[in-house]
């Protein structure tokens, strides 16, 4: 099935190359936050790959170049080429597999896609050249594609079996049929035991340009680390198409031996907790300060949480554990539209997690997204206020988009007005039918952000500064963006 390497008896060469089609010189605006962090998915398989005897490498494209990429796999010629694709990933993937079909060298090497963007695109990655499409988590899935043929099958000759028919066995992939049909395997069974898992492959990336970028632009530097998979809640914005709406959790001892381990071989300041929810059960954190203390290990850190997931008690183990920050989703300053969300949360209550946060001692971030379905000029002021009533020390704010399979998405299909060329665009471009026009959110992000600012220069006795004077004059421009786009229309 695969066409060999170039040099059939040097086994030091990779079987499979991972890779992800993220190239940071290509992206100004990532560019300008400068926060890259290490692909995880992909290190997470190599290191598994690596344990079960399959070898691999990571092609990291973070810091390089598509014509570096090329030239690697056109060196290697790997019988299997993995691309993790998301939102931000999709576009550069299939311009990398368009070129690989296009280089007759790659004739028998197997394309293998995973990632979040291909769950509910399966069709369209496999007509834009995909061989084999990895649903779900992809360990135990590619250990199961890439492993060689066993001794007896190549005693008598035996070709690896082929992905090509409905027979085949494999769970969690999808591939075309001879006849030019898609087929899905049965799902694959999620990872129940986290901490089976070999540590991510850190080794077969350069952490140091991560650490270096971060260093740089910010003063610190920063390592990422996931404790769990899935996340139980139902927010209809968020996608879970890899781990999907579970919980599963690595032990408190697991997660501090790796971060042990981190600590003797790099030289770091702050950790990033991937985690969706990094306190869904208090259990798990109150034990997870008990293993760092243990072990006489001390962390600073930020993680994502939910305000209901929060109580004196849990912010003061995050504190104890070494959070010097920590973000609480709230999405919206409107009832109303949190509960469109399904978010299932309070706004007084994230308002008040907010501030017992910082009286704590511990920085706060919060979410904010406008332009959901339904939402109106009020809802949008009762945002600017609950931000100013909070008073975060950070914000975000995007407009909402709808990503597919997701319950936003179902929810204003009928009602979408863009037309997409789906290999020219992402789920990012997609627009749909809103209270008032598009450009209207550009503005009302504008006043969003120039609002809250002018209240934090006001408590801090800068509002007739240049500074405070500069966001009147930014907050009176985007209520007049906001109230020209409401007026005509478009």
């Amino acid at each position: 099935m695969n066409k060999p390497p170039t040099h059939p008896h040097d086994t030091s060469l990779p079987r499979v190359v991972l890779t992800h089609g993220y190239f940071l010189a290509d992206d100004p605006k990532e560019q300008a936050i400068m926060k890259p962090y290490p692909p995880l998915g992909i290190l997470y398989i190599s290191a598994f790959l690596e344990k079960n005897g399959v070898p691999n490498e990571v092609f990291d494209t973070t810091f390089s170049t598509k014509k570096l990429l090329q030239e690697y796999l056109l060196e290697h010629r790997p019988p299997f080429v993995a691309l993790y694709v998301n939102l931000m990933t999709k576009l550069n993937v299939l311009d990398i597999m368009r070129w690989m079909r296009s280089q007759t060298e790659f004739g028998q090497t197997q394309i293998v896609l995973g990632g979040p963007d291909v769950t509910h695109n399966v069709d369209d990655y496999l007509a834009a050249g995909a061989d084999v499409v990895v649903l779900g988590e992809g360990e135990q899935t590619m250990l199961e594609l890439a492993s060689p043929p066993a001794p007896h099958q190549k005693e008598r000759g035996a070709a690896t079996p082929s992905p090509f028919g409905e027979g085949w066995g494999e769970a969690g992939l999808a591939f075309r049929l001879p006849d030019g049909s898609t087929h899905r395997t049965a799902p694959r069974e999620k990872i129940r035991d986290l901490d089976s898992l070999p540590f991510p492959n850190r080794l077969k990336i350069n952490l140091q340009l991560y650490l270096d970028a971060w260093k740089q632009a910010h003063g610190h530097s920063a390592v990422s680390i996931s404790t769990q998979r899935g996340c139980p809640y139902t927010c209809r914005w968020c996608s879970t198409a890899v781990y999907g709406q579970s919980y599963r959790r690595r032990s408190p001892a697991n997660v501090v031996e790796e971060i042990v381990e981190l600590q003797q071989r790099y030289d770091f300041d702050l950790i990033w907790f991937v985690d969706d929810v990094f306190t869904v059960s208090h259990k798990w954190l109150r034990e997870f300060c008990e293993a760092l203390e243990i072990r006489a290990v001390q962390v600073k850190f930020e993680c994502i949480t939910r305000a209901d997931r929060l109580s004196e008690e849990a912010i003061g183990l995050l504190r104890r554990a070494g959070c010097f920050r920590v973000w609480i989703g709230a999405e919206s300053g409107s009832q109303r539209i949190i509960d469109a969300m399904d978010r299932r949360v309070d706004v007084t209550q994230v308002r008040d997690m907010i501030q017992s946060s910082q009286r704590a001692g511990i920085q706060t971030g919060t979410f904010i997204m406008l332009g959901y379905p339904g939402e109106t000029e009020e809802d949008i002021r009762q945002t600017v206020e609950h931000l100013k009533s909070c008073n975060p020390d950070l914000f975000t704010i995007t407009v909402a988009y709808p990503i597919k399979g997701t319950g936003l998405y179902e929810e204003v299909e009928a009602a979408q007005t863009t037309d997409l060329v789906w290999a020219e665009s992402t789920d990012r471009d997609r627009d749909f039918r809103r209270t008032y026009p598009r450009r209207y959110y550009d503005f009302a992000v504008r006043w969003t952000v120039n609002s809250v600012h002018w209240h934090k220069a006001k408590l801090a006795k800068q509002d007739m500064s240049v500074h405070g004077i500069r966001l009147l004059a930014k907050i009176c421009a985007a209520r007049a963006g906001m109230w020209w786009h409401r007026a005509v229309g478009f």
